[in-house]
């Protein structure tokens, strides 16, 4: 059994870096892109690559083809755990979980999830503030790959779209949310979606549109996106607003996720 980490970033010199060391040592493999990004991040992903052994660095001018360097990894013992820059996971939850994964738990399975704090701060005692997914969305993403015989189709990025077609029958989804409260959590995440993440990043903007907000808008958003981007005003993203701040603010304590 492999993990295969995979991080596609754009403008994320803030954080990028962390979310990369943070799963690094539970990686076998780390696949690390950057999308036409005009900050720092895309010399931050070149020098971990040059850092680290198991890790390679590619800059893309399209998207889809962080997903197609995926599809070798089709139908081999592989698990595919999909990075964003903006995902900081807690190292030691992530060890624990490896140890499942090569123990064959969730062999039966295609995707797992974790729970994830999307965090609008991150205070100095040590605690950051948020929602937690579940109940608002999740966005982790560990993939089975073992179970497929090919993922094609229209796919927008990384772990994202097409049509999986499967070797064999898998149950969707296993929740990680039942099992233990956040401090004792299996991959647990903290995402600082609502939190600065670029140096080019106006203070004032909440959250960002992502890639596939982006492609999904009509004429007339983009237009706005445009001139709102030209007077320094870019435009939130209403996808995270809304889906990402569902259930209770909670304030929960984030210990070994900066160390």
């Amino acid at each position: 059994m492999q993990i295969v980490g995979v991080v596609l970033a754009r403008d994320e010199d803030v954080f990028v870096e962390r979310a990369v060391r943070n799963v690094a040592e539970v990686c076998d493999e780390l696949l690390l892109f950057d999308h036409r990004s005009r900050d720092d991040t895309p010399l931050i992903l070149q020098r971990l690559a040059d850092e680290l052994p198991h890790a390679r660095f590619e800059a893309i001018n399209d998207p889809r083809v962080s997903h197609h360097r995926l599809q070798p990894y089709a139908a081999t013992d592989t698990w595919v755990f999909g990075v964003d820059g903006d995902e900081l996971y807690h190292p030691g939850s992530l060890a624990v979980m490896r140890q499942r994964l090569e123990a064959g738990e969730f062999d039966a399975f295609w995707t797992v999830k974790g729970i994830q704090l999307h965090a609008r701060a991150v205070n100095d005692d040590g605690t950051a503030t948020g929602w937690v997914a579940p109940p608002a969305r999740s966005t982790t993403k560990l993939f089975n790959f073992a179970a497929l015989e090919s993922w094609d189709g229209k796919t927008p990025e990384r772990l994202h779209g097409g049509t999986p077609v499967f070797s064999r029958t898998v149950r969707e989804t296993y929740w990680l949310r039942d099992e233990q409260p956040w401090e004792q959590a299996p991959m647990r995440c903290l995402h600082v979606c609502f939190l600065r993440r670029s140096s080019r990043q106006p203070e004032h903007q909440r959250t960002r549109v992502s890639y596939v907000e982006r492609i999904a808008d009509g004429g007339r958003a983009r237009l706005r996106r445009a001139l709102g981007g030209m007077v320094g005003r870019p435009p939130d993203s209403w996808w995270k607003l809304n889906k990402y701040r569902q259930g209770d603010e909670v304030t929960l304590p984030i210990d070994g996720f900066f160390p």
